[in-house]
């Protein structure tokens, strides 16, 4: 982002054109206003969703990890923000909470929707 900006700026100082550069910042303006309604905005509300989907796990909720780990969650350490999941019978693993990607149940809506 900064390079673009220094590129903008480097061609705003190129042959005077005797106008005032009024037209420059209306750029410069619109360019962040653009950046901020396309990207910007859309990540910081899909980082607010998963926060909340992390927030609301439960006990017996099939769950994906970020590995590709497909389990149920078996127990929540809200202390140390670890959960314990299990993959297969009797077979636990202890995965930290921001490791939790999304609901399996949901994702397999996905799959069958496709």
């Amino acid at each position: 982002m900064t390079t673009l900006m220094t590129i903008m700026l480097q061609a705003a100082k190129g042959p005077a054109t005797g106008g005032s550069g009024m037209g420059f910042w209306i750029m410069i303006i619109a360019l962040f206003a653009i950046m901020y309604f396309f990207m910007i905005r859309p990540q910081q509300k899909k980082q607010k969703e998963t926060e909340k989907f992390r927030k609301s796990l439960q006990v017996g909720q099939e769950v994906i990890s970020a590995g590709g780990l497909h389990g149920i969650i078996r127990q929540i350490d809200e202390v140390e923000n670890i959960i314990i999941l299990e993959i297969a019978k009797d077979v636990k693993v202890r995965i930290d909470r921001a490791c939790i990607y999304a609901n399996a149940a949901s994702a397999q809506q996905q799959v069958d929707k496709k």
